[in-house]
């Protein structure tokens, strides 16, 4: 009673409850701001870090624009039963190059963080196309009309360029040759196919991921979910946490 009387004189006194205001905001913002002056200590380091292809960058656009992050997370928290079903939990050097952040909070499909390699390129492309042919459960609503969507990559060298700005590492000849990159990954019998590989590593999924004559929509969104939970491997290497 007497904490709501002292509450309530404070009230009346607005110079002293503005003061009061400051004060807790100014402790809420010391809570959120001082981690980071030791960020660099808490940040894994991750030496073999790659940045997105263009391929793989506009089937990102395309999650993005078709509103996947708000039924599936790409966050796996340090939880026993998490990291049973999902695979080692997240770590937040792997997303130091997505711009915005697609860790969402929301599980109407399950986590794909670790969703790279799982499945095969064909399984992905019938989800796609119609999820309960593989998951007769689902209630995902189809996305048929990717397949006939020709892919648009007159924008992406500018994307890329927009991305350098914010500190992900592209270099000039990964911009200037966006496009062509873009549909060389999906056609490696093409003869810009080397390029591809020589600035974006050996280690790069070349290979048609549907079977459309053209790069489509769908290539491009399933090269993207081939490679989330693969950006590095430092998750399955590093010495594990005691989980709850």
């Amino acid at each position: 009673m007497s904490l709501f009387k002292a509450h309530y004189n404070l009230e009346k006194k607005s110079i002293w409850l503005v003061i009061g205001i400051i004060a807790a905001a100014s402790v809420g913002g010391l809570v959120e701001i001082a981690p980071l002056f030791t960020i660099d200590q808490t940040v894994e380091t991750t030496p073999d870090m790659r940045v997105y292809t263009p391929l793989e960058l506009a089937g990102r656009n395309i999650y993005i624009r078709e509103g996947c992050y708000a039924c599936h997370s790409q966050m796996i928290r340090t939880l026993r039963d998490e990291v049973e079903r999902y695979g080692p939990y997240s770590l937040a050097a792997e997303s130091q190059y997505d711009h915005p952040m697609l860790w969402g909070s929301k599980r109407t499909g399950p986590d794909i963080a670790r969703l790279g390699g799982k499945y095969s390129d064909e399984w992905h492309a019938a989800h796609l196309n119609n999820p309960r042919d593989v998951v007769p459960s689902s209630i995902m609503p189809a996305y048929s009309w990717l397949a006939e969507t020709g892919l648009d990559v007159s924008d992406l060298g500018a994307h890329l360029a927009a991305l350098r700005a914010l500190g992900v590492p592209y270099t000039d000849a990964m911009i200037e040759n966006a496009s062509t990159d873009a549909l060389a990954q999906a056609t490696p019998d093409s003869d810009a196919a080397s390029g591809v590989a020589e600035r974006y590593g050996e280690t790069t999924n070349m290979r048609r991921f549907s079977s459309r004559k053209t790069v489509t929509e769908l290539d491009a969104l399933i090269s993207y979910l081939q490679i989330l939970g693969q950006m590095t491997q430092t998750a399955y290497t590093a010495e594990p946490k005691e989980v709850e």
